[in-house]
């Protein structure tokens, strides 16, 4: 267990959710009072909740299964391709593409043709093609970098997958669920606690409260493969 401190979650703002007329009513249970209109979560539960999620990780990871971190807003992407990296595992942290999952088939075409160009680029092949090519083709590049670099070395569907904001990446959770993968996400009010396995209560939007709690999180796999 992590038994991380409730000061700590209390100084990183874990417990501040959103506007009251945001709410999913399925959030109340874990809602602790509102405050001007904001609703406040409760921080036993989410320390409770968030030691149940590093407690699961940890023997995830000393099974030796693979993670997926899903995080693609503006205050998550940066942190999920730290902390996926720190924990040698998979993210996607800019889109989300329609299918990255449930037709992974082809997405590993995809991934073989990032590959295939990063090949080129390190050959100087685009040197010898004409500039019009070259572009065409270093723009390719860029792009299939920038949503593929995170699973390119993502052999097989991931085993679990860790995700930052619910509404937003609804899609990845959608195909998680039909592909039975199971899911560790942060919850903010507004969020389904039905449509996850293990819930994290926490705000989902603020930098601090992002990084508090996927560092542990990742720090319980790093402990478990070690």
């Amino acid at each position: 267990m992590s038994n991380i401190s409730l000061s700590k979650l209390l100084e990183a703002g874990v417990h501040f959710g959103h506007k009251s007329y945001r709410w999913n009513p399925k959030m109340f249970p874990y809602i602790f009072s509102e405050v001007n209109n904001v609703h406040i979560l409760d921080l036993v539960q989410c320390a409770n909740l968030l030691n149940r999620a590093t407690d699961y990780l940890n023997q995830a990871s000393k099974e030796n299964k693979t993670f997926l971190f899903i995080g693609t807003k503006r205050q998550a992407s940066t942190l999920i391709a730290k902390e996926a990296e720190r924990s040698d595992s998979y993210y996607v942290n800019h889109r989300w593409l329609g299918g990255m999952l449930t037709n992974w088939s082809t997405v590993k075409e995809r991934i073989e043709r990032l590959k295939d160009l990063e090949k080129q680029e390190i050959s100087n092949v685009f040197d010898l093609l004409t500039k019009k090519e070259a572009a065409l083709r270093r723009k390719e590049l860029k792009k299939l970098r920038k949503y593929l670099d995170g699973i390119k070395e993502m052999e097989r569907l991931p085993d679990v997958a860790i995700i930052i904001d619910q509404k937003r990446e609804i899609t990845a959770i959608r195909e998680c669920r039909k592909l039975r993968i199971p899911i560790v996400s942060i919850l903010d009010t507004n969020c389904d606690p039905d449509l996850v396995d293990i819930p994290i209560p926490g705000n989902d939007d603020a930098v601090r409260s992002i990084k508090l709690i996927l560092q542990t999180l990742t720090d319980s796999i790093i402990k478990g493969r070690s």
